[in-house]
């Protein structure tokens, strides 16, 4: 009896030393500090990736713009001067002048690359644009070869025009002062501005090309950095079959770098067009 009271005893000694509690220090964290933590290293990241990040487009000059443009839009203006009787170098200079080089909201939007508003008789597709006054009615064309198309048609059936087509063949300085004086533009520049492209990009030596005669020196010396008579390895003629990916292979080129290279969005490629390739 006195064992079982003595084990007794001890039990209940042990049970009153276990009995106080432990104390348990904890650091508290906000709510979702694991969400703000993650955010947090996510924006860190984003941001050294995007400072370490290699810009790889490159954004064409003007002065390559214009070259490129040229190269697009020569054979349809000399084209155009046989047919017509325009000279190329008014086409292509109105044509650089009028969209921009292919880069006017006009041109890229409606393939309007001569300006040419609505008038009465104009029937297809309209766009509207600030211009002379707000607004203004302009023609919209699938493509811009029928902008190039109309312009031949839009000078060779009115009346106003008429006279430019009893001026010598090939006489630029003469049509660029006759288009302003028909009230083609109104800027009082117009025909100063036209002058200066045909000049400064040498236009005249595709119409010394349609009329046949031989390029006298002066002319012959081209103001940009490549004549693109001279300088054929640039240039690729399309052939039959031909297609941007066909040709993009042919000169280690991308399709979108072809088509910038020529100042082109469209995917439809003609016989004989030539492209820039290097």
């Amino acid at each position: 009896m006195l064992k079982k009271i003595i084990l007794f005893l001890l039990i209940g000694t042990l049970i009153g030393c276990g009995s106080s509690k432990p104390v348990i220090v904890t650091t508290k964290q906000p709510v979702n500090w694991k969400y703000s933590k993650t955010k947090q290293n996510n924006k860190q990241v984003k941001k050294e990736s995007s400072s370490n990040a290699t810009v790889t487009s490159k954004t064409m000059t003007t002065n390559e713009v214009t070259k490129a443009y040229i190269a697009q839009y020569n054979a349809v203006a000399m084209s155009n001067m046989k047919i017509y009787g325009i000279p190329a170098s008014i086409i292509l200079a109105q044509g650089i002048l009028e969209s921009g080089a292919g880069k006017g909201d006009l041109a890229m939007t409606s393939n309007n690359h001569f300006g040419i508003k609505c008038h009465n008789d104009w029937t297809g597709d309209k766009v509207y644009k600030d211009d002379d006054s707000a607004q203004e009615c302009f023609r919209k064309y699938n493509q811009a070869s029928e902008s190039y198309q109309d312009h031949a048609m839009v000078l060779t059936g009115k009346k106003r025009y008429s006279n430019l087509f009893t001026l010598p063949k090939g006489d630029y300085k003469g049509w660029a002062k006759g288009l302003k004086e028909a009230g083609y533009a109104t800027d009082p520049k117009y025909p100063e501005k036209l002058v200066n492209y045909i000049e400064s990009y040498n236009l005249s030596q595709f119409d010394t090309k349609v009329l046949g005669k031989a390029m006298a020196k002066e002319e012959a010396k081209v103001l940009l950095n490549d004549n693109f008579d001279a300088d054929q390895a640039s240039l690729y003629e399309i052939q039959k079959g031909d297609t941007f990916y066909s040709v993009s292979k042919k000169f280690n080129l991308s399709v979108d770098e072809l088509k910038q290279k020529n100042n082109l969005t469209e995917n439809a490629l003609s016989i004989g067009q030539k492209l820039i390739v290097k």
